[in-house]
């Protein structure tokens, strides 16, 4: 209590010697600090404010990513929880580029390529990969269009992966892999369609880029969607 007593009255004594000097009372004084003090707390918290704002908009911008990308975007998580619908309905194409081509089918064989079986690079495509009909396909495209490499999605014949060329593949024009020539007529023969470009190519593919492409798990739902 003394202690208490003896504060108060330096306090008091203080207010009364300012004001002698200065010509302030004591009350302006009083009010003078009261406003300081307001002004600093609203200062603190609206530089908390601020910070906190600041870490939402980083934090959220950490996590939210464009859905088109320059690397490769073969399939997105909720592909995998729409197993009971075609693949051309799992995903929204509208996000992704498109172009309309003339697409042709075409095989490994002499009436396509002028290779017998036996021919020491029969099914082998320009990229260097052997032709493949899959989840992800191996397709013909003109290179200054699409590179070697490119990832196209073709309505009603699945993923393609630009690794060959054809002298007749020229401009806005793929030539899509199939293992016979019966297949290229009765599943596709010529057409004119929308392709979506999921991923354009660096101009080089291998067969371990096209393995693990046809061996990615979020695509394995759509495997008995194919019809190879």
């Amino acid at each position: 209590m003394r202690r208490v007593i003896m504060s108060g009255l330096f306090i008091a004594a203080f207010f009364t010697t300012f004001g002698n000097f200065s010509g302030v009372s004591a009350a302006e004084l009083q009010r003078w600090m009261y406003e300081q003090v307001s002004i600093t707390d609203q200062d603190q918290e609206e530089l908390h404010t601020a910070r906190n704002s600041a870490y939402k908009k980083s934090f959220f911008n950490k996590r939210t990513l464009p859905f088109v990308k320059t690397e490769e975007m073969s399939m997105s998580e909720e592909i995998v929880e729409s197993t009971d619908v075609p693949l051309e309905e799992a995903i929204d194409w509208s996000k992704y580029p498109s172009e309309r081509v003339v697409a042709t089918g075409y095989t490994a064989g002499v009436e396509s390529t002028g290779k017998n079986p036996d021919h020491p690079s029969y099914g082998i495509t320009y990229s260097g990969v052997q032709v493949k009909r899959d989840l992800y396909s191996t397709i013909a495209a003109d290179t200054s269009v699409y590179p070697i490499g490119t990832v196209l999605f073709i309505p009603d014949y699945g993923y393609g992966v630009v690794a060959d060329t054809g002298s007749a593949i020229k401009g806005h024009k793929i030539d899509l892999y199939y293992e016979t020539v019966k297949d290229v007529y009765s599943k596709w023969g010529k057409k004119e369609v929308e392709v979506f470009i999921v991923k354009k190519g660096t101009g080089k593919l291998s067969e371990e880029e096209l393995t693990r492409l046809n061996e990615n798990d979020a695509v394995q739902v759509f495997r008995n969607q194919l019809d190879l």
